[in-house]
């Protein structure tokens, strides 16, 4: 659809751009291994988060790093399709793409540990006190 074409605004489309959006998270919980591993570790986070009594800053740390490592696992696996969609032969740009789109989700999920370490090391530390 040419973008002349396009409303300016629609309830409708707007609620289609949810059912999408949706209907894609339920797609990657069903069938992405790393995105349920994920999502397993954002439970076990918030748990944690709830048993050592997180204060407001610290959860702010821990949900910008759970939503953030989901965010980019997403649009991993969304670069991932769209490579397998365009070819299916195996070719160093495609390969490229991949790797450097979860070197991408690595990265942040290492800053999400550190991030964790350092908010959940101290309090677990007192605990031995």
């Amino acid at each position: 659809m040419a973008w002349k074409d396009r409303k300016a605004f629609s309830f409708g489309r707007l609620l289609a751009s949810f059912t999408y959006a949706i209907q894609g998270l339920r797609h990657a919980v069903r069938t992405e291994k790393n995105f349920q591993i994920h999502l397993t570790a954002a439970l076990i986070v918030s748990i944690c988060g709830f048993a050592f009594r997180l204060n407001r800053m610290e959860w702010i740390f821990i949900l910008i790093c759970i939503f953030g490592v989901i965010a980019l696992e997403l649009l991993n696996s969304a670069i991932e399709k769209t490579v397998d969609l365009v070819t299916d032969e195996i070719k160093p740009l495609a390969k490229q793409a991949k790797d450097m789109a979860a070197g991408a989700v690595m990265v942040y999920a290492i800053m999400a540990v550190v991030i964790g370490l350092i908010i959940f090391i101290p309090k677990i530390m007192e605990l031995f006190q």
